[in-house]
């Protein structure tokens, strides 16, 4: 509820002081952003929900997407076949990731940090070293990248304005996680997990599946991410995601997410993804400086936190 009030705020904020902000347009503008932002974001709200944190989110998304570039550019692969390769790639770092936050029991912080300076060399490092620059492009001579264009980067025609299709993408990602958190065994798991792990693991749970099951779909969503904004562009960069993942912690948290685990929603990070572009593209429209978009992220962050705060004392005062 936090989430939603906040959003009619900003939307509202922006909505009378800018026409453009309002048009037809200006809300396909802004929803581009907080679609791509709206998808990560809710499979870092589940980890987070899970009780951990995924510093790597972001550049797995530049990994993901370098490497169906550079086996469908440089090596000559069928684009379809690189995806899945890529998808195997993601998964293998959301795995190892899971498998060595549980069996040292380090926090995930520090192994998902490690993670991201890893990629984050490898995707520099790598990238010059197979095809001399930073920038990868030409998938689109591929064939079968048609295909995949319209469904994962073509246009919805509305109103007079051109939605983007990952708009759609979105909601239905939001919609799926939404149902299993609130409807599903799994969700079950997953809120035990963050509340209690060893209370979990006292009535079954597997507590270590579960978590490692989050981190593989963290990185699941980096990969559908990267491949996305690739077939979208046709090219990727080497820092593509880098600076991403605090973004994605900052709208799960402004969604409700607890800092402490066992506590939030799809639903209320997708809104936080929301809030994100709506301030995005509204502090452009309004001819403000840019840099003012960091400021209005700290505010965010910091009312976010106290007023999640409030509601879990409210919560625990409410009798029962």
């Amino acid at each position: 509820m936090g989430a939603i009030a906040a959003a009619i705020a900003v939307g509202l904020f922006f909505s009378l002081q800018s026409s453009v902000f309002r048009s037809p347009n200006g809300i396909a503008n802004w929803l581009d952003p907080a679609a791509t932002l709206g998808i990560m974001a809710v499979a870092v709200a589940l980890l987070m929900i899970g009780g951990e944190f995924d510093l790597s989110a972001g550049v797995v998304t530049g990994t993901t997407g370098l490497t169906t570039a550079i086996l469908v550019t440089s090596l000559g692969w069928n684009i379809f076949v690189a995806l899945i390769i890529s998808l195997v790639v993601a998964l293998a770092i959301g795995f190892f990731n899971g498998y060595m936050v549980v069996t040292t029991r380090l926090p995930s912080l520090i192994i998902t940090l490690a993670m991201f300076l890893f990629l984050r060399g490898v995707n520099l490092g790598g990238t010059k070293l197979l095809v001399g620059t930073t920038q990868v492009s030409g998938v689109s001579e591929s064939p079968g990248y048609d295909f995949l264009h319209t469904i994962f980067g073509s246009t919805i025609s509305l109103a007079g304005a051109e939605f983007s299709i990952s708009i759609l993408w979105w909601i239905v990602i939001t919609a799926v996680a939404a149902y299993v958190l609130q409807r599903t065994r799994v969700g079950n798991w997953i809120f035990a997990v963050g509340g209690d792990a060893n209370a979990a693991r006292a009535v079954g749970v597997a507590v270590k599946k579960v978590k490692i099951g989050l981190f593989m779909t963290t990185a699941a969503a980096g990969w559908f991410i990267g491949n996305m904004l690739l077939i979208r562009l046709d090219s990727v960069q080497a820092t593509t995601g880098i600076g991403q993942e605090l973004i994605y912690v900052v709208a799960a948290v402004i969604g409700g997410c607890l800092l402490t685990g066992g506590f939030g929603s799809a639903i209320g990070a997708s809104i936080g993804a929301l809030i994100f572009g709506m301030a995005q593209l509204g502090i452009v429209y309004l001819g403000w400086d840019s840099d003012w978009f960091q400021a209005f992220l700290g505010i965010m962050l910091l009312l976010a936190v106290l007023g999640n705060q409030l509601v879990k004392h409210l919560l625990n005062r409410r009798p029962t």
